[in-house]
């Protein structure tokens, strides 16, 4: 004997079935519509220029033009025989590990700060991102008039200090400059990084800390025991985003130093620029720039890897 569902289903007109499959199939192509301006756009603008500079690295373009030379591998010989761009990857690595260190630390030390209950709390959070919600270039001048070396205010506070008796040159000084490159990028960054730590502060149980207090626990053990271990995954996602923020980094290094004096603070991003946009060689710019990609997906695949091993309770 038929079922009601099935009688149901005989006694339906064949258009009345037909406007069914039609809808059910627009409800399957449906999320492949959404998803597609997303393919073209990472497509059109990341996918197909990765590509180009990978095709322009294996030849040599002419600056009047014309059809690429095919060369193989000598740009990437040239590149490993050229010792000022180890002396560039060199520069890209001190300047991102230092950036990771001053502004993690500076992000975890005012999110400790901020996450404490004081009057003014509110107002003070929202002043402490203001070097982040700067724009790079009006912070750049800012720190150009700071930091010159006849009438910058850092010098009337340096010549107080005991041993310096001239105006110091802050920008043209290889030392000096790589310093205030690290500074300044990591005073326009750590905002973002303490906004992140307070919210992982926040999602720390109450109870751990109560926990500890019971067991005699100082402040100081406190941080180390729960606090460090409750946030240590935001914390490496935290440097990981650093660090690439900070490779990838140019406008505040150009228009700083502009690479120099004498390529002390000059990375990979600024000698890609000077490369292919100041001295033309469009083909080794882009041989450069395929190292620079390689570095910056080794970084997030040590980040991914890491985080493998901790979801699955292995230790580093």
């Amino acid at each position: 004997m038929a079922t009601v569902s099935q009688i149901e289903a005989q006694s339906r007109a064949p258009s009345e079935i037909g406007v069914d499959r039609r809808a059910g199939s627009r409800r399957r192509l449906l999320p492949y519509l959404l998803v597609l301006p997303i393919v073209l756009y990472e497509g059109m603008l990341i996918l197909y220029p990765i590509a180009q500079g990978v095709y322009s690295s294996f030849t040599k373009t002419e600056v009047g033009g014309g059809n690429p030379t095919w060369v193989g591998l000598k740009n990437y010989q040239r590149m490993l025989e050229d010792a000022g761009f180890w002396r560039v990857m060199g520069n890209t690595l001190v300047y991102m590990l230092a950036v990771i260190v001053v502004a993690l630390a500076a992000g975890l030390v005012t999110a400790l700060i901020l996450n404490r209950s004081f009057r003014g709390r509110t107002v003070t959070r929202g002043l402490m991102t203001l070097p982040w919600a700067f724009p790079e270039v009006p912070t750049v001048l800012v720190f150009i008039w700071i930091l010159n070396p006849t009438f910058g205010v850092i010098n009337v506070f340096a010549r107080l200090l005991p041993g310096i008796d001239e105006n110091l040159m802050w920008l043209l000084d290889g030392r000096l400059a790589m310093v205030w490159v690290i500074l300044i990028t990591a005073w326009k960054g750590f905002p973002f990084y303490s906004l992140v730590i307070i919210a992982a502060l926040q999602t720390v149980p109450a109870d751990l800390y109560d926990a500890a207090h019971v067991d005699g626990a100082n402040p100081l053990q406190a941080f180390r025991h729960v606090t460090l271990p409750s946030i240590a995954p935001t914390l490496l996602l935290l440097a990981v985003l650093a660090s690439i923020f900070s490779f990838k980094q140019f406008t505040l290094i150009w228009l700083l130093t502009g690479g120099g004096p004498s390529g002390a603070t000059e990375t990979v991003v600024v000698r890609i620029y000077n490369t292919a946009f100041r001295f033309y060689d469009f083909s080794y710019g882009a041989t450069i720039g395929v190292a620079g990609f390689l570095v910056a997906m080794f970084i997030a695949l040590v980040f991914v890897w890491i985080q493998v091993r901790q979801e699955q309770g292995n230790p580093l």
